[in-house]
């Protein structure tokens, strides 16, 4: 498992789609916080936190993560090499374990120079050092867990095809849903008391509830159970597969 999980890093950092998922995210995110006008611009909000990052990446990976995903199993399938590697000595969960983590990988080495971002709001902050570390940790587990759901949303929808673009289609849009799809069924008033329910069975309830520093087991429980679902979902694809 850990070879194959080096081997997908190294795919990652070999080809060109890696180093995109990280330039896009990193230039979005800086011009946003810095450079353009705009609501989520630190010097022009004059606040001092990261609110506005945290606010615009969960929309970046709504886009980004999908596309570093839709290569997983739908490459493989396309070039053949698939029915390779479930030769190997590996069970389909390690096959799968390993894909996630080097996805999840390469997710955490596009958020660590987001820290330089923490570092200068600390020391610009009046008095240094206003800025409240709890709800920053935070709200990065809470991307670490939103990034690591859509990963898993993207693993499954790479397992159903053998190509990719059709991979990013069902992943997007489904992704999409999770975050958004329960709030907006919230919005119906006619919905009553029932409606606060459908809403936290949604990714956004619980992605706004950790980034506020507060780490309720009920949000990191709820992470975990749909990455489970979607992981476990891949392999019950991959074994139709090999029937």
């Amino acid at each position: 498992m850990f070879s194959l999980y080096i081997k997908e890093i190294k795919s990652f950092l070999s080809s060109i789609i890696g180093y995109i998922f990280m330039g896009v995210f990193l230039i979005i995110s800086g011009l946003f916080l810095w450079v353009f006008p705009n609501v989520d611009n630190v010097m022009e909000a004059g606040l001092a936190d990261l609110q506005g990052l945290f606010n615009l990446s969960q929309f970046l990976f709504l886009f980004l993560v999908p596309a570093i995903t839709m290569r997983s199993f739908a490459e493989e399938r396309r070039t053949g090499t698939m029915d390779l590697l479930l030769t190997k000595p590996l069970t389909d969960m390690q096959i799968i374990w390993a894909k996630f983590l080097s996805c999840l990988t390469l997710l955490v080495i596009a958020l660590l120079p987001t820290l330089i971002y923490v570092i200068s709001i600390y020391f610009l902050g009046n008095p240094v050092g206003n800025l409240d570390m709890g709800s920053t940790w935070g709200s990065y587990l809470g991307l670490l867990f939103l990034g690591a759901t859509f990963i898993s949303v993207g693993l499954f929808a790479s397992s159903l095809t053998n190509n990719q673009i059709v991979a990013f289609i069902i992943a997007a849009p489904l992704c999409f849903i999770l975050f958004f799809g329960f709030a907006f069924i919230y919005s119906f008033e006619s919905l009553g008391a029932i409606g606060y329910y459908i809403k936290s069975l949604g990714i956004e309830h619980h992605y706004a509830s950790i980034s506020k520093g507060v780490i309720d087991t009920r949000d990191i429980i709820y992470f975990c159970s749909v990455i489970f679902i979607f992981l476990f979902g891949t392999r019950i694809v991959l074994l139709k597969r090999k029937w």
